[in-house]
């Protein structure tokens, strides 16, 4: 018994990763092991009974966490898109675009899949409409099996890392940190990795070319009536607005002096790229409305339809995180919004009905029901292991690491990555991630770039076979029969799960080759994040001293008297503003 009682804590780890490996829901035994050990613990006396009278208020305390309304709505949002055709239309016209060059269809996979990250943030409806809509059409065409899975499958996985992510969200209220600065702080690597995937499709397009073959012609139906592909309209497109929108970002300070009436030095490097791409996207809408409307022929149908295709998930992008960047709305104002967005886009598409509004809220109830289950258990689980110094005894299993913060990240990455094989990311965000964050705290490390990085390592959960959970979703529509094509009227070979499996390593490394990146260069995070001002306290001491009125001159009848002193610091006004600047300064920083 006082083994027990000195050692309550891992043997309580021990025992959750116990409940778990048996296979009881996750939710349900992070709740049965907090409960139960408190039980232990209080007749130990290890535990006072009097610290679970606090269970109630926590477990109301997350009902009225605003935070995560956020989810629901990203995942409304997410599923009304993917069942209103967006991701067809998208997969259809760029497939079209790229297909001509070796590589091309799987080059539109990863351009729509960071798409669809960027405006549903669902892994589950990206990686769906892709193997249900590019599968087929790869496999047509001779792409090779493990290539065609593989990548549809990691394409559909950059909605885990690139905003409005909702594993980012969960990250962020677990660490006690701003949505929106998770949000800055993973759209470089975001970014990154999708640059990742694109070089990798390249890179086999010049070693093994008939894994990747071109769309024949016959198969291109993306051309001008006298048979041109038209790319080199949408090329010049490309270039004016591009240079409009360099232009604006370049004159920011001039137009919000102009707008404000105000001088205006310098504009938020968040606020300069989203006011400007929005500008660049306006102006190519523009264009193509007006030579659609005229019929002037100064636009090849290639650009206009591009464009025209193009428009509703950037407008999408930028009403959810363009007016969270500016600061306009919070995270879940911004869901709220790119929800209804959604559900106006579907109208206009003529695609929503009851059938499918039904559907999207029946899944969207399931999903934020099992997150907040989840939550409640790992609130229970968390209170009674911080009742048994849990926390103490993770601090000091990893403070002690050799090689101080690189040695604490390199073994949190690796355990993360192997706990990824059996946990998801919504029970790694729940269970990991609060045991982490005090001890990478304290070794000085920014909990901000310690969530990214956490997130991009999650991304790896659902590529991990045999348990990917996005290799389960493309195994459930990938063929796993023989079938015969509509199109060539030919019979096509299933995909198997072996196949799948294979198709998932190299970008399963690719993401590993991210982690380690960001924590070799930290600044690819912390380059998203706008650096704080720093006050130089010395000018503001002189400034103050020159505009303060001169003192009168008089003598001091205590001058020179016992007992006189000069003034404390704290009378001193120069001191204390100089002292509260520091301060502000501190909690900017």
């Amino acid at each position: 018994m006082e083994f027990i009682a000195h050692n309550l804590a891992p043997i309580m780890f021990a025992g959750l990763i116990c409940f778990l490996l048996v296979g009881f829901p996750v939710a349900f035994s992070l709740g049965a092991c907090g409960l139960f050990f408190a039980f232990i613990g209080i007749e130990l006396n290890v535990l006072p009974e009097a610290l679970l009278q606090a269970l109630p208020l926590r477990i109301y305390g997350i009902m009225q966490n605003d935070t995560l309304l956020a989810i629901p709505f990203f995942t409304l949002m997410g599923l009304i898109l993917e069942r209103s055709g967006m991701a067809e239309d998208l997969l259809d016209t760029i497939g079209q675009l790229f297909g001509p060059i070796r590589g091309g269809l799987a080059l539109a996979v990863i351009f729509v899949g960071a798409l669809l990250a960027a405006t549903t943030g669902v892994v589950a409806a990206s990686v769906i409409s892709m193997g249900l809509i590019s599968l087929p059409i790869m496999l047509r065409y001779g792409y090779d099996r493990r290539l065609a899975a593989g990548v549809i499958a990691a394409s559909g996985t950059l909605a885990q890392i690139i905003p409005p992510s909702l594993v980012l969200i969960i990250i962020a209220d677990q660490l006690g940190r701003s949505v929106g600065d998770m949000y800055k702080g993973a759209f470089l690597p975001g970014l990154m990795l999708t640059g990742f995937y694109a070089l990798y499709v390249i890179l086999l397009a010049v070693i093994k070319p008939q894994w990747v073959p071109a769309l024949p012609p016959e198969a291109r139906t993306l051309r001008e009536d006298n048979g041109k592909s038209g790319v080199p309209s949408l090329l010049v497109l490309t270039a004016i607005c591009t240079a409009a929108s360099i232009y604006v970002a370049k004159n920011m300070p001039a137009l919000h002096t102009w707008w404000s009436g105000e001088a205006v030095d310098k504009v938020a490097l968040d606020e300069t790229i989203v006011v400007s791409m929005c500008f660049g996207v306006a102006l190519a809408f523009v264009a193509a409305s007006f030579n659609k409307i005229t019929r002037l022929g100064l636009l090849s149908r290639a650009a206009e339809r591009v464009t025209f295709v193009l428009i509703p998930p950037l407008l999408l992008i930028f009403l959810v995180l363009g007016t969270i960047f500016l600061g306009v709305a919070t995270p879940t104002e911004g869901g709220a919004m790119g929800a209804l967005g959604a559900i106006v886009m579907a109208v206009i598409r003529g695609r929503l009905s009851m059938s499918l509004l039904t559907q999207a809220l029946n899944t969207t109830t399931k999903l934020s029901c099992f997150v907040v289950f989840i939550l409640v258990g790992a609130t229970i689980f968390g209170l009674t292991f911080q009742g048994v110094d849990g926390p103490l005894w993770v601090e000091h299993l990893l403070s002690g690491l050799p090689g101080g913060q690189l040695g604490f990240l390199i073994v949190v990455n690796i355990m993360v990555f192997f706990l990824a094989f059996f946990l998801d990311f919504f029970e790694l965000s729940f269970i990991v991630v609060p045991l982490l964050a005090p001890v990478a705290d304290k070794l000085g490390i920014d909990l901000i770039w310690f969530g990214v990085l956490l997130a991009i390592n999650m991304q790896t959960s659902f590529m991990h076979p045999p348990f990917g959970f996005a290799l389960f979703y493309l195994r459930s529509v990938a063929p796993a029969k023989e079938y015969m094509d509509k199109v060539t009227k030919k019979m096509i070979a299933p995909v198997t799960t072996t196949q799948i499996y294979w198709g998932a390593i190299p970008f399963l490394c690719i993401q590993i080759l991210m982690v380690a990146l960001v924590i070799a260069f930290p600044g690819i995070v912390s380059s998203g994040l706008d650096k704080a001002e720093v006050y130089d306290l010395d000018k503001v001491r002189l400034e103050m001293e020159a505009n303060m009125p001169a003192p009168m001159e008089q003598a001091d009848p205590t001058a020179g008297m016992p007992g006189s002193e000069a003034p404390a610091a704290e009378d001193d006004p120069l001191k204390a503003m100089q002292e509260s600047l520091s301060q502000d300064a501190e909690k900017k920083n």
